[in-house]
């Protein structure tokens, strides 16, 4: 029985290492759904970078009224580029940012795939560790 349970971690550890370098760098293109599902998020590539805007927000027309930048208050926050300056490398994208629009305030993030249909975002000030993470699930 102890076998068994094993042989059950070892392959969920060798499938999820295996998904993690067959990672392909247009893998994470698409639309998303946050975790709240209140936003979705479109994921394109431009040059080498990869960056991200709200595409659909349950409030079409609420306004970026918290954004420091005092020009873009008046703005509303679907077509916002949010994701911004990502870099694949390798297994994940990262020395990218992410803008929440809920408080105003942008922070250093990663994004890794944990399967082809859901997107983990990490957050943080100064390193990773002091952070949140959140995870997004692919429309399309």
């Amino acid at each position: 029985m102890k076998n068994i349970g094993f042989l059950l971690v070892l392959l969920c550890t060798l499938t999820l290492k295996s998904f993690a370098q067959g990672v392909a760098k247009e893998a994470v293109l698409g639309e998303w759904l946050s975790e709240d599902k209140d936003g979705k998020i479109l994921i394109f590539k431009q040059g080498d970078k990869f960056f991200g805007k709200i595409s659909w927000g349950k409030d079409q027309l609420r306004k970026d009224l918290k954004n420091p930048d005092e020009r873009l208050r008046n703005q509303t926050i679907v077509g916002s580029i949010i994701l911004k300056n990502f870099e694949f490398t390798g297994e994940k994208w990262e020395n990218g940012t992410v803008y929440d629009p809920n408080n105003g305030k942008t922070y250093s993030c990663t994004m890794k795939l944990r399967s082809s249909n859901q997107l983990e975002l990490r957050g943080f000030i100064g390193v990773s560790l002091l952070g949140r993470s959140t995870v997004w699930t692919r429309v399309r």
